[in-house]
């Protein structure tokens, strides 16, 4: 299982160089988890960015895979994320989901670095 945090959705949907790089890590769409919080954050970067067609269409292939809703457990395990490494609240989630589900958390994210279970993607400046 593999989380896809936003920072790593949008270079893969922009197709940038990180992007590219991304997609060697990227597994089957049934093996994605998807926490409610990147739907959140995708939906509002796509509906500002590229439109709510491209919205839709993003936010229909986040169902298809494992979607996965806060609940009290990751709730916790987030609490205890944003006050360990000092996390923001999104960030505190994702990173919980992952921990919670068995995933490893794949970002571009520089904050998630040295967290147990994450793949780091520096992105590429051009």
């Amino acid at each position: 299982m593999v989380l896809v945090d936003t920072s790593a959705w949008i270079e893969w949907l922009l197709g940038s160089p990180t992007g590219d790089q991304l997609a060697q890590h990227l597994p089957e769409q049934s093996d994605w988890l998807v926490p409610t919080m990147v739907q959140l954050e995708l939906a509002k970067w796509l509906t500002r960015e590229v439109g709510e067609d491209k919205a839709d269409q993003v936010i229909a292939f986040t169902q298809v895979c494992q979607v996965v809703p806060l609940d009290t457990e990751i709730a916790l395990v987030a609490a205890e994320a944003c006050r360990a490494h000092k996390l923001a609240t999104a960030d505190a989630i994702v990173f919980a989901t992952a921990r919670a589900k068995g995933a490893l958390l794949l970002t571009c994210d520089k904050h998630f670095e040295r967290l147990p279970g994450v793949t780091l993607i520096e992105k590429i400046k051009i």
